[in-house]
């Protein structure tokens, strides 16, 4: 009985530990089933999407950057296509023994490895960053036979920017460069679209027209799924959704005419802005000197970098939008129509010039000592009277030359469609009390407003600014925004689209009033200082030659260029407008440190009228004359402007091999 009683305890005890276990075992199961409703059925979408992740990749398709021509559809930035040797840092184990390896099969010059080092500390380790570009087909063979000895190395097929024309422009068609570390921040501030949009790009405008039309022209991005294998390698392409080519964008200038403007500088600095005043259209917009925008494109190397940015002619400047410049005798023009509009002086006033004007003590200059004796209005602008205009600064006053200047847009952002527009300064009280800290310098004195009738003083206007005002003289006093760009051009479809500009605004001017001054500008190249320079022109112009300090010369001392430093000499300007009756184009421009208007800026404007009305293009004589600053009327035959073979048709600069890479 008591073995049966253990047989039976045992039996009792293993069914109850076999019961056990199967719980458990049912428990397992039961976890494990509800483990896989939740993986297949409650995150299937999930998953199955981090699966399909796994197994392909998503590329972005950086798309074509779009052109920039000018307003006779000349090419002034365009892309070719050519093989880059490239190297991804972050899968490289020793930088510095993968270059000297790649230096002994392809040619790496020093120059290549320091532009290549700078790009290494400026991006990202895992970026794929050019070491050499422009391969030849000789050269990529090469490097793909030893391809397998450079882990992190490789030669892909990119659309390279480049600029046909060099450095003509370059500071109105800007150049591109790799993104920075401040754009790359000022991108994540973008909304979601945009910076969706710029996955995968490296490059973005920098200055000019590049940057500011930044968004036309670089596309749409696309998108390329393709499969992968376990190692991370392309097996094939799933699915594209191809790039879209950026916006062709149309500038209003005439390139003929800026080469044509920047080679009569010649080696001189200075800025010309050459407006139509019926539309606003940006004809011309030279800063001199200039910098081929080539150098930039891959990453300038440090020597160029050193050269452009140390240079004492300050290359990089834009002179023609942030240059400032006292506009001398220039403003005289606007001062007579000031004098009409506010009632201070009639056309008929005469003023006794002397030679010199007095303000109490101080005797303020004109023609020397034996000045223009009796001048009215037409013959103070004609003999550029600095007496007429002490006068009638000193009877103005300075807050109402303020405001009637302001309107016209001197001193004032005038919205062209380029970054960077500096203001200038137009005086007034108000003015003086903010620019400076200490009350006895924030006081204005009734002194300074002399000098500023005769557009010394505080005065300091950009080129752009004083042909902007003179456009709109010679409008009849209707003022349009000035700008560089005519439109928008869908590569795809062709269609233009152009771009919105501000409407005009009428200043409500006397045509009899307007009609005064542009006759008297009329005069200056008829009989005034501008009369040799324009004598045998074929249509009718009216102009204004000022010469203004670059520095301060005492009252008792005399001018004499020989004995300053170059930088010291006064600079050459000239304002003007043509045909007179029904003006075309109005002008501004300075030659800087060239001395007198008439011998060295008024020379340049001439010519870009000839260019404009007569389509005459300067022989090499007459070239050369003005860049020396002879002012006399153009020597020998002119050329025929429509039929110099000039720009050339762009072609990619030593691009071997590389098929377009889409």
């Amino acid at each position: 009985m008591t073995e049966l009683r253990n047989v039976e305890a045992d039996l009792s005890q293993f069914r109850t530990r076999v019961a056990v276990v199967g719980l458990a075992v049912l428990f397992a199961f039961g976890l494990l089933a509800s483990r896989m409703v939740y993986l297949q059925v409650v995150r299937h979408e999930d998953l199955a999407a981090q699966a399909e992740s796994n197994r392909t990749a998503v590329l972005p398709v950086v798309p074509n950057r779009g052109q920039i021509l000018d307003r006779k559809g000349r090419v002034l930035a365009t892309n070719f296509s050519a093989y880059t040797l490239e190297i991804t840092p972050s899968e490289v184990e020793d930088l510095d023994t993968t270059l000297d390896s790649l230096g002994e099969l392809l040619e790496i010059t020093p120059r290549d490895k320091r532009r290549f080092r700078k790009l290494v500390d400026e991006s990202r380790k895992f970026d794929s960053l050019p070491l050499r570009t422009r391969l030849s087909d000789e050269e990529v063979a090469r490097f793909t036979v030893q391809r397998y000895r450079f882990p992190g190395v490789d030669v892909r097929a990119r659309l390279i920017r480049h600029y046909p024309n060099g450095d003509v422009a370059s500071h109105v068609i800007g150049y591109i460069g790799r993104i920075n570390q401040r754009e790359k921040e000022q991108i994540e501030d973008w909304p979601e679209e945009d910076q969706a949009n710029y996955r995968g790009t490296d490059y973005i405008g920098k200055l000019g027209a590049e940057q500011h039309y930044e968004r036309e022209l670089h596309g749409l991005t696309g998108f390329e799924r393709i499969e992968t294998s376990a190692g991370g390698r392309a097996v094939r392409s799933l699915a594209n959704t191809p790039a879209t080519p950026g916006n062709t964008v149309v500038l209003a200038i005439d390139i003929q005419l800026q080469k044509l403007v920047e080679d009569m500088f010649g080696d001189r600095r200075g800025a010309l802005v050459a407006i139509d005043p019926r539309n606003g259209e940006v004809l011309a917009f030279v800063s001199k000197p200039t910098f081929d925008p080539n150098l930039f494109v891959e990453g300038i190397d440090v020597e160029n970098w050193k050269a452009l940015n140390e240079s004492v002619d300050k290359p990089l400047l834009n002179r023609a939008l942030r240059g400032t410049y006292p506009p001398g005798s220039t403003y005289k023009p606007f001062m007579a129509l000031g004098a009409l509009e506010t009632g201070v002086r009639s056309a008929s006033t005469v003023i006794n010039d002397p030679g010199y004007w007095m303000f109490g003590n101080h005797r303020f200059r004109s023609h020397g000592d034996g000045g223009l004796g009796a001048v009215d209005m037409r013959r103070s602008i004609v003999k550029s009277s600095n007496v007429y205009y002490y006068s009638l600064a000193n009877e103005m006053g300075v807050d109402a030359m303020h405001d009637f200047m302001a309107p016209l847009g001197l001193g004032q952002i005038t919205g062209i469609d380029l970054r960077g527009e500096v203001r200038g300064v137009l005086p007034s009280q108000e003015w003086k009390r903010n620019a400076y800290k200490r009350p006895e310098h924030q006081r204005w004195y009734a002194g300074e407003t002399i000098s500023l009738g005769i557009g010394q003083g505080y005065n300091n206007f950009t080129m752009l600014q004083m042909a902007h005002a003179m456009a709109t003289l010679a409008g009849g006093g209707i003022k349009h925004q000035p700008h560089l760009t005519l439109a928008t051009e869908d590569v795809i479809t062709h269609e233009r689209k152009p771009l919105p500009v501000s409407p005009p605004v009428n200043l409500g001017f006397k045509q009899a009033n307007i009609d005064v001054v542009l006759r008297a500008m009329q005069g200056v190249t008829t009989e005034g200082t501008g009369a040799r320079v324009f004598a045998g022109a074929g249509y009718e112009s009216g102009g204004k030659t000022g010469t203004a300090q670059a520095v301060t010369i005492g009252q008792k001392e005399h001018y004499d260029a020989r004995k300053l430093e170059e930088h010291q000499r006064d600079h050459s300007l000239y304002l003007a407008f043509a045909p007179v009756d029904k003006p075309r184009i109005a002008l501004a421009v300075v030659v800087e440190n060239a001395g007198f208007g008439a011998a060295n800026a008024a020379p340049i404007a001439r010519r870009v009228f000839d260019y404009l009305l007569l389509d005459q293009y300067p022989n090499a004589q007459d070239l050369k004359a003005v860049q020396q600053g002879q002012a006399g009327a153009p020597i020998g035959t002119p050329l025929k402007a429509s039929e110099m073979p000039w720009p050339p048709e762009p072609t990619a600069p030593t691009a071997q091999g590389a098929t377009n890479p889409g």
